[in-house]
């Protein structure tokens, strides 16, 4: 009976649960929309650094951390290869040689850093390919080079000149060789478009007199969650050959810190939100009960009580509110969803000044579940919270005051 008699009370007055119910429409969309969007942005960074970077778990020379040197490298061969992917939580493996060298064109040096890569692995992990913007990519050992735009742009080269490379190898050789530009690619980081140098690896190895050896064996699992799992495992059983294993939060220490500052910081804007949103919603539940206090005094004046009179007026809050995030829900789907494959792109100065900081000129929208769950639960809890003012004011009222309004 309460159920039916609230129920007929919501509708009996569609233009007062109409204002109600857009209330929380929109502070469901608009809190979605903002921790969609941060959580977005967050993913892209972290993508970015992990895919381009350093993988999501990579394999390295325990001293390689703390002091980026070839002579940190380790021995890779078919056999170390076949002990990685033997465990069938790995997915793939992507090898790479990395090191800082000076570039050079005709007249201008700039320094750079360099890649030893196997393109076919690459592109499982990060569409290296796709990111190529003139030329072609190179064949393993055929002496040519795939370099960042803005390098290109700095060196003031292009497709088909000349790039000398110049720098230390392995146990202090002198390394010093002369490639042909083969493609220029647009790297989505700005600071290793204005330094990256792609090669084949057994190009770099014969450059760095490092042969047969990697400084790191990036690992991509097959689900993210065995991430910490294969990072102990792998630690644990290459110990004696004085290799460890990380994960992509052990080596990107600032970029967590930078995430978690600015996390709480939209804490502290959603907070203001939920004032905000919290403020609007108590405004429409408080017009609805002072819009009603006559009906709740002929109600009590015929001898309903007042508890009664409370579960009523309280399953209708709580109807309206599942009814306003509900609805919220499905609005906001439409929203994110539009801008999850359209996503929000900056132009001109915004573009300029976003790539001037490194991150690129794009706002995607992140879909999971937990946002939802996370905000339809805060404001679920704010409207309970709300509706316990009618609640009090139908304990409290006057009958006769009541029945004079």
């Amino acid at each position: 009976m309460y159920l039916k008699l609230a129920w007929r009370n919501l509708w009996r007055n569609k233009r007062r649960t109409l204002i109600t119910l857009s209330s929380i429409l929109f502070a469901v969309v608009f809190a979605l929309f903002v921790e969609s969007l941060e959580r977005g942005a967050h993913n892209q960074m972290i993508d970015n650094m992990a895919k381009f970077h350093t993988g999501y778990l990579q394999i390295q020379d325990y001293r390689y951390e703390n002091e980026h040197s070839l002579d940190n490298s380790f021995y890779f061969d078919e056999e170390f290869e076949s002990a990685i992917i033997s465990d069938n939580r790995v997915s793939y493996i992507v090898p790479r040689i990395e090191t800082f060298m000076l570039a050079a064109g005709e007249e201008i040096t700039r320094g750079a850093m360099v890649f030893g890569v196997d393109v076919s692995a690459e592109q499982k992990l990060n569409d290296l390919k796709g990111r190529l913007s003139e030329g072609r990519f190179f064949e393993p050992g055929d002496g040519s080079v795939v370099i960042g735009e803005g390098l290109a742009g700095r060196l003031n080269l292009a497709v088909g000149d000349s790039l000398v490379l110049l720098g230390q190898g392995r146990f202090g050789m002198t390394a010093a060789g002369l490639f042909e530009i083969r493609g220029l690619i647009k790297h989505p980081m700005r600071e290793f478009n204005n330094q990256v140098v792609y090669m084949s690896i057994p190009d770099a190895q014969w450059l760095l007199s490092a042969e047969n050896h990697i400084t790191n064996l990036l690992i991509t699992p097959t689900n993210l969650r065995y991430t910490d799992e294969l990072a102990r495992k792998f630690s644990s059983e290459l110990e004696e050959n004085e290799i460890i294993a990380l994960t992509w939060q052990n080596m990107m220490p600032d970029l967590i810190e930078a995430l978690d500052f600015d996390r709480a910081g939209t804490r502290v804007f959603m907070g203001i939100l939920y004032m905000v949103i919290g403020f609007g919603i108590f405004g429409t539940i408080l017009m609805m009960t002072l819009e009603r206090l006559r009906e709740f005094g002929l109600l009590l004046s015929v001898g309903m009580s007042r508890f009664k009179l409370a579960v009523v007026v309280f399953i209708e809050t709580f109807a309206m509110s599942i009814l306003g995030i509900l609805s919220g829900f499905g609005v906001g789907s439409l929203v994110l969803l539009y801008f999850y494959y359209n996503p929000i792109e900056l132009k001109n100065d915004m573009e300029e000044l976003m790539l001037e900081f490194g991150f690129e000129p794009v706002f995607p929208m992140a879909f999971e579940v937990d946002i939802y769950l996370w905000q339809g639960m805060v404001l679920f809890l704010i409207t309970m919270m709300i509706s316990l003012y009618p609640t009090f004011k139908i304990f409290t009222l006057n009958i006769l005051d009541a029945a004079k309004s």
